[in-house]
């Protein structure tokens, strides 16, 4: 009996060295054709150089050449693929450069760069460089550089570079510089530079530099400089420099300096130096300088200069130049010609001035026309029936011509 007792160790012993190798493959997870980890790999394994086929990655750190996967990552994607990344529907990793495709989709927690195509899509955490489609969409929560397709749409939580199309529409938080294409619309969080084209709209919450095409509209929430054309209308809340054209109307915050035209009006908040032209009218808070026309008046809170012209009136605190208004033309101060079939009405005028009723509370400088002319001081001439000057005329009241002494 004790040569039995004496035995049994060495037999459990002898099993547990039998045992050991199928242990260590059942931790291995994987069955590798390797030579130093170069060669073809089987299952759940860490680190391979060549070719590594798994169905879903749990423990990854690196693959140089090509993983294929039949589903995402369990938890957040890992490691790292450089060459081919394939999804037999789904593949992810922490990184993934070179190139990428997933029936259904391909996703890294980080970046991806290279060329990457989704049947549903293409995400990153932090990054895409290069080409990213996506059937639905392509979206990235930091920045993006390069071209990206998303069937319905491409968005980006960080700056975005480069060519970006969006079926529906293309977003970014921050700043947004290329051509970007949005079935519905088209926007940039900070600012915008390059082509912007927007089924329905445009716009950024800062400053816009380039072309912005907008089916309804184009807006930036600073400053605007370059082309916006726009069927409803085109906005800025700061200065707008360039060539804006609006449906219903072109407006700016500030200043205003090139070609504005609005098909019911165009205004700006300070100054306009151009040509604005508004279906309904012209306004600015400012000065307007250069060529105003609106289709029932011109306004400003400034000076206008150079030509205006009002198809029912222009107006300003001080008019320089040409001033054509339907039916009156009325500043505190003008200088220079000021046409109109009804009234004319300034404190002090300094030129030649038409209309039925012309009203001069000041002095006159110049010559006006009408049926009858009436100013209080007259220091030049009144054509017309009746022509009133309270002083300086040759008489009070004349008919004709009455001249200033």
């Amino acid at each position: 009996m004790r040569p039995l007792r004496t035995r049994r160790p060495l037999v459990l012993a002898a099993a547990a060295t039998l045992l050991a190798p199928a242990s260590l493959a059942a931790q291995k997870r994987s069955l590798d054709i390797t030579i130093d980890d170069v060669g073809l790999s089987i299952g759940d394994s860490r680190e391979v150089t060549g070719v590594r086929l798994n169905f879903r990655d749990t423990r990854l750190r690196r693959v140089t050449g090509l993983n294929a996967t039949a589903w995402m990552p369990e938890g957040e994607p890992m490691g790292k693929v450089y060459g081919i990344a394939l999804g037999l529907p789904a593949t992810g990793a922490r990184d993934i450069g070179g190139i990428g495709v997933g029936v259904a989709g391909i996703g890294a927690s980080r970046r991806l760069r290279g060329i990457m195509v989704g049947g549903l899509g293409a995400g990153a955490g932090e990054e895409i460089t290069g080409l990213a489609v996506g059937g639905l969409g392509v979206g990235v929560g930091g920045d993006v550089r390069g071209i990206m397709v998303g069937g319905v749409g491409v968005g980006a939580g960080g700056d975005a570079t480069g060519i970006m199309l969006g079926g529906l529409g293309t977003g970014v938080g921050g700043e947004l510089r290329g051509i970007a294409v949005g079935g519905l619309g088209v926007g940039g969080g900070t600012r915008a530079t390059g082509l912007l084209i927007g089924g329905l709209g445009a716009g950024t919450g800062g400053e816009m530099r380039g072309l912005a095409l907008g089916g309804l509209g184009v807006g930036a929430g600073e400053r605007f400089t370059g082309i916006g054309a726009a069927l409803a209308g085109v906005g800025t809340g700061g200065d707008a420099t360039g060539l804006l054209v609006g449906g219903l109307g072109v407006g700016s915050g500030g200043r205003f300096r090139g070609i504005g035209i609005g098909g019911v009006g165009m205004g700006a908040g300070n100054g306009a130096t151009g040509l604005m032209v508004g279906g309904v009218g012209v306004g600015a808070g400012g000065d307007v300088t250069g060529v105003s026309i609106g289709g029932i008046g011109v306004g400003s809170g400034g000076t206008l200069k150079w030509v205006s012209v009002g198809g029912i009136a222009v107006g300003a605190p001080r008019i320089v130049g040409l001033a054509v208004g339907g039916a009156g033309v009325g500043a505190e101060r003008m200088s220079g010609i000021a046409l109109s079939a009804g009234y004319l009405r300034m404190d002090d005028f300094t030129g030649l001035g038409t209309g039925a009723y012309t009203r001069v509370y000041g002095v006159q400088r110049g010559v006006t026309i009408g049926i009858v002319n009436r100013a209080h001081t007259l220091r030049g001439a009144q054509l017309g029936l009746i022509n009133i000057a309270r002083h300086g005329g040759i008489a009070r009241v004349m008919p004709i011509i009455n001249v200033g002494r």
